[in-house]
C-alpha cells in the first residue's frame, strides 16, 4: 500500500530526527544521548509555545486552550490525540514505535515531556501565567495511551 504524501512527510520527518541524532552523537561521542534529545525537544518546544501565544485568550482558562493546541499539533504530526477536560490524551503515537525500532524507547517519554515543559514555559513567559502538566500514563512505558493532565496554577 502506497503512503499518502502526508504520511510520507511524517515518515521523512521522523527518520530525519533519528538521522540527526546519530550524526550529532557521532560528532560528539561524549554527549549523553538522552540529554541531547531533551535539549533538541526543548528547542522545538520553545518555538512551539511561542507560536501558541498569539491565539490564546487570556480572559479564558488557558489550560484547555493549550490542551487543544497540543492535540492539534499532534494530529498534524500523524498522532491520534484529543484534548480532554483534564488535558490531552494520545491514543496512538508513531513516535513510540520509531523509538522502539531504533532501540531508544527510553528516550521517547523524556523527549515528549521536555517538549511539553518548554512549550508551557514559553507560554508562561509570554503571558505571566504558570501552566503545569503531569504525565499520568505513557505508551512507551506500557500504557494504552499517553495521558497528560494540564492545569494553570493559581486559577
Amino acid at each position: 500500500m502506497a503512503l499518502s504524501d502526508q504520511e510520507l512527510m511524517w515518515a521523512i520527518h521522523r527518520a530525519a530526527h533519528f538521522e540527526w541524532r546519530r550524526a550529532a552523537l557521532s560528532l560528539a561521542p561524549g554527549l549523553d544521548p538522552l540529554e541531547l534529545v531533551k535539549a533538541y525537544w526543548r528547542e522545538v518546544g520553545r518555538d512551539t509555545g511561542r507560536s501558541w501565544v498569539k491565539g490564546l485568550d487570556r480572559s479564558a482558562p488557558l489550560a484547555p486552550q493549550v490542551a487543544e493546541r497540543i492535540a492539534a499539533v499532534s494530529r498534524v504530526m500523524g498522532e491520534d490525540a484529543v484534548a480532554t477536560p483534564e488535558g490531552v490524551t494520545h491514543r496512538g503515537c508513531p513516535w513510540a514505535e520509531w523509538h522502539r525500532r531504533q532501540g531508544v524507547l527510553a528516550e521517547d517519554r523524556p523527549g515528549c515531556d521536555a517538549w511539553l515543559e518548554a512549550s508551557l514555559a514559553a507560554v508562561d513567559e509570554a503571558l505571566g501565567c504558570r501552566l503545569r502538566f503531569e504525565t499520568v500514563e505513557s505508551i512507551p512505558e506500557g500504557g494504552r495511551a499517553c495521558v497528560r493532565r494540564i492545569w494553570e496554577e493559581g486559577r
